[in-house]
C-alpha cells in the first residue's frame, strides 16, 4: 500500500513540473528595455478606448521565458460586465490552423505516414485536381498546396446552404462538397487564403490515424506539453473562463462554442481551420517549444528540422510568403509589424481578434488576445496587432 501511495505521489508530482508556465523574468533580465515595453499598455488601452476591442490579453515571450503578460478592460460586457484576467481562454478562430492542424499534421510528415508531395486524392477518394479550361490532364492538388493557401480551393463554403442540404453538424457533407467544389486557379499559381484547405487537411489526419482532429492534437500534442486550457469543444465546466464571441438574434451570445460557422454548424466544433480554444500562458509555451527546436520541458511535439521546415517559406512559393500552416509576408502578414525579421518572422492571426507572433532570430513571440467580436462584429484589431508588434520588437535591446 505504502509503494502505491508513494508511485502515486510520484505521478502528481510529474504532472505538476510537465503542467508549470514558464519561468517568469523581468523585461530586463530578457534583454528589453521595460520602458519601451509598456508603451503597449497605452496603445491597447486606446483601444478598448476608442470600442475596437472590450478587452485583450498580451503574452511576451523571449528565449523560453515569459517577460510580460497582462489583462486588460472587460472579457464580457453583455449580458453583464466582466472584467478581463491574464487565465482567460479565448476561441483562437484561425490560430487554431497552425496551433490545432499544422503542428498535429506535421507530426505525420516527420512520422513517414504523409509526404507533403503527395496528392490529396490519396487520401481523400474522389478528391478533384483542377480542371484546365482549355482542355488536359487535370492538375492534383498536393498536401503542401494546402497548407501554403496555394490549392485554389475557395476561401469559405455556403454554410447555411450546407445545413439545409445535409443537415448540421454534417462534416461528411462538408468534405463531400469541398472534395467537389469549383478551384479557383491551377495550384502553386497564387495565394488564396482559405478555411476549406485546413478543414481538407483535418479529414486528411483523420482519415491516417483513425482519430479526430480533436483528439488527436489533445493527446499528441497539448497534452504532451502540459497545457491546462487548450482544447477544442471545451467542456461546460470551463466555460466560466472563456472570453464570450458574438450575441445572437435571439439575445444570447456564443460562449464556449467557435464562432466560425463551419466549425460550428457542419463540423461540430471538431474542425480544421477553426475551433480551438487556448489562454495566453498555454500559447507561450506552445510558443517557446517552436523556438526551441519542438520541445519544452523536457517534452518534444516535432523535430528541430522538422519546425525549421515547417516555418520556413517554400522555395517553390517563395513569391507568395506561407510557410506550412504559418503566414511569414504574404498580405495577410501586417500583424508581424515593422521591425521583427522580414522573412523568418512566423505568425498566424484569428476572426474573432486573436493572434501570434514568433521571431525565432531574435527569440521572440507576441501573444495577442481579443474578442473583437464581442458583443457585436464590428471592431478591427489589423492596426492594434502591428502597433503592439512594433512596441514590443522596439523593446529588444540585447
Amino acid at each position: 500500500m505504502k509503494k502505491f501511495i508513494l508511485s502515486l505521489s510520484v505521478i502528481f508530482t510529474f504532472a505538476a513540473l510537465l503542467a508549470q508556465p514558464l519561468p517568469r523574468v523581468t523585461p530586463d533580465k530578457a534583454g528589453m528595455d521595460p520602458v519601451r515595453l509598456s508603451n503597449v499598455d497605452a496603445i491597447i488601452e486606446n483601444s478598448i478606448k476608442i470600442g475596437e476591442v472590450p478587452g485583450a490579453v498580451l503574452a511576451v515571450v523571449r528565449d523560453g521565458k515569459m517577460v510580460y503578460l497582462k489583462s486588460y478592460g472587460n472579457k464580457s460586457v453583455y449580458p453583464t460586465v466582466e472584467k478581463m484576467d491574464v487565465s482567460t481562454v479565448f476561441d483562437l478562430a484561425s490560430v487554431s490552423k497552425p496551433l490545432g492542424t499544422a503542428i498535429a499534421f506535421m507530426q505525420l510528415v516527420e512520422q513517414g505516414k504523409i509526404r507533403l508531395t503527395d496528392n490529396v486524392s490519396m487520401y481523400i477518394p474522389g478528391f478533384k485536381g483542377y480542371e484546365n479550361p482549355e482542355g488536359g490532364r487535370p492538375t492534383d492538388i498536393r498536401i503542401i498546396d494546402l497548407l501554403t493557401h496555394s490549392s485554389g480551393l475557395p476561401p469559405y463554403a455556403p454554410a447555411a446552404d450546407l445545413v439545409a442540404k445535409y443537415g448540421s453538424p454534417s462534416p461528411e457533407g462538408l468534405i463531400e462538397y469541398i472534395a467537389t467544389c469549383k478551384r479557383d486557379f491551377k495550384p502553386g499559381a497564387k495565394f488564396q487564403y482559405s478555411c476549406l484547405n485546413f478543414i481538407t487537411l483535418q479529414n486528411v489526419l483523420q482519415n491516417v490515424t483513425g482519430m479526430k482532429l480533436e483528439e488527436y492534437a489533445q493527446k499528441n500534442v497539448f497534452d504532451v506539453l502540459g497545457l491546462k486550457n487548450t482544447t477544442f469543444n471545451p467542456k461546460p465546466e470551463m466555460y466560466g473562463k472563456i472570453a464570450p464571441t458574438e450575441k445572437q438574434a435571439d439575445g444570447t451570445v456564443i460562449l464556449g462554442k467557435v464562432h466560425d460557422p463551419l466549425a460550428r454548424l457542419l463540423n461540430g466544433g471538431n474542425s480544421g481551420n477553426a475551433g480551438l480554444f487556448s489562454d495566453a500562458e498555454d500559447m507561450a509555451i506552445i510558443a517557446a517549444a517552436l523556438m526551441n527546436g519542438g520541445e519544452y520541458n523536457g517534452k518534444r511535439i516535432l523535430g528541430s528540422l522538422t519546425v525549421e521546415t515547417m516555418t520556413r517559406v517554400p522555395k517553390e512559393v517563395e513569391q507568395l510568403g506561407r510557410s506550412l500552416g504559418w503566414d511569414n509576408y504574404s498580405s495577410y502578414a501586417s500583424n508581424n509589424g515593422n521591425l521583427f525579421h522580414p522573412t523568418k518572422t512566423f505568425g498566424h492571426t484569428g476572426y474573432t481578434g486573436t493572434s501570434i507572433i514568433i521571431d525565432p532570430v531574435s527569440k521572440v513571440a507576441v501573444i495577442l488576445l481579443a474578442n473583437r467580436v464581442h458583443p457585436e462584429d464590428k471592431g478591427s484589431v489589423v492596426r492594434l496587432r502591428a502597433l503592439v508588434a512594433n512596441a514590443v520588437a522596439g523593446s529588444v535591446v540585447k
